[in-house]
């Protein structure tokens, strides 16, 4: 089970697993802030299943960037291809100034494409293969909603807590 770390300011920071969750609590290091999953029953004691955590002390962290990387890249896209708009479970990553005219591995640069797309395209320009992307390419921004988003679907009581970040 996941569980949702805020730091002191209420600010999402990571998500750890139940025992880890659990030993913060413990040692008074966090705080429950919502159960909503039940309880954990030890031979002398019964304790409640976090869902979210809050740490006592702020934590001060640098705010980092989204990597690139493939997973990055289709989920930065939507699993769509940015030529014809399929979305499709085997899609490729496409330079959109291709490397040998100069094109760069950065997230201005690449787009999730379909395979035919792609071969379509070849190292051409978007001009001289008459195929632009549908959106243009840009980093992702790093918002809690961004990072935190894919855990929403199962804990959907973390929403109030990581959308306002």
């Amino acid at each position: 089970m996941d569980v949702l770390v805020l730091n002191a300011n209420f600010e999402p920071i990571n998500v750890c697993n139940l025992h880890r969750a659990l030993n913060l609590m413990l040692s008074g290091k966090a705080s429950l802030i919502a159960n909503g999953r039940g309880v954990v029953k030890t031979v002398s004691r019964t304790y409640p299943c976090p869902s979210i955590i809050r740490l006592e002390q702020m934590i001060q962290r640098p705010h980092v960037r989204v990597r690139l990387t493939r997973r990055e890249v289709f989920r930065r896209d939507n699993y769509t291809c940015q030529y014809c708009g399929k979305k499709l479970p085997n899609l490729t990553i496409d330079h959109v100034i291709p490397k040998r005219l100069g094109g760069r591995q950065t997230w201005g640069n690449v787009v999730a494409a379909c395979a035919a797309c792609n071969h379509r395209k070849g190292g051409r320009l978007p001009e001289e293969a008459g195929m632009r992307p549908i959106k243009p390419p840009q980093e992702p921004p790093m918002s809690a909603l961004y990072v935190f988003g894919k855990y929403l679907g199962e804990n959907a009581d973390w929403l109030p807590y990581v959308e306002g970040w």
